[in-house]
């Protein structure tokens, strides 16, 4: 079972990276193995509180929660991370900080509609609002990525599907 890697999966806000990491987290838990979950809208309101949505603020957030990705590591703790993490740079970027050998980056794919039509922050109706700007696949960047260690479709795989992917690509074996 792979105990010492970070989990980092990134996507457009609606793709499901927070229910999968939750899912994640609690199978971990199950077998003895301590996690750490770092959401990128919590990490936003706390250490990364005050850093807006451009690029270089983006690229901030995603740097500094690698930086305490690589602390939980250190201490035997296994960060799941869930963050749009819009930019490859920055995919890139948290490969250099917590090393490639002690990371599985998840791509969790979905078609923007897809992601508009499930909307469970309410997110993208205050985008067609006029209300928020700088949102990430709509008036901001994403990038497509050919890095990832792994892609689950969530528009294709049902949630129980998307997890037992991801599990078994992580060596872990459960039945939901």
């Amino acid at each position: 079972m792979i105990k010492n890697k970070a989990i980092w999966l990134f996507g457009l806000s609606g793709a499901g990276k927070t229910t999968l990491a939750k899912q994640v987290s609690q199978t971990y838990e199950k077998a003895n193995i301590k996690t750490i979950l770092l959401d990128g809208d919590i990490l936003r309101n706390g250490i990364n509180k005050g850093l807006g949505f451009c690029k270089e603020d983006r690229s901030e957030n995603v740097r500094r929660i690698a930086e305490v990705c690589k602390l939980m590591l250190q201490v035997g703790t296994v960060p799941i991370v869930s963050a749009i993490t819009p930019y490859e740079s920055d995919r890139l970027k948290i490969m250099k900080v917590i090393g490639e050998e002690n990371l599985v980056l998840v791509h969790v794919k979905c078609p923007i509609d897809t992601c508009e039509s499930r909307d469970p922050k309410g997110l993208y109706a205050l985008v067609r609002k006029g209300e928020i700007k700088n949102f990430t696949g709509i008036s901001d960047t994403y990038e497509n990525t050919k890095i990832a260690s792994l892609t689950i479709n969530t528009e294709e795989d049902s949630i129980d599907t998307s997890i037992n992917k991801l599990l078994e690509s992580l060596s872990i074996k459960i039945e939901i």
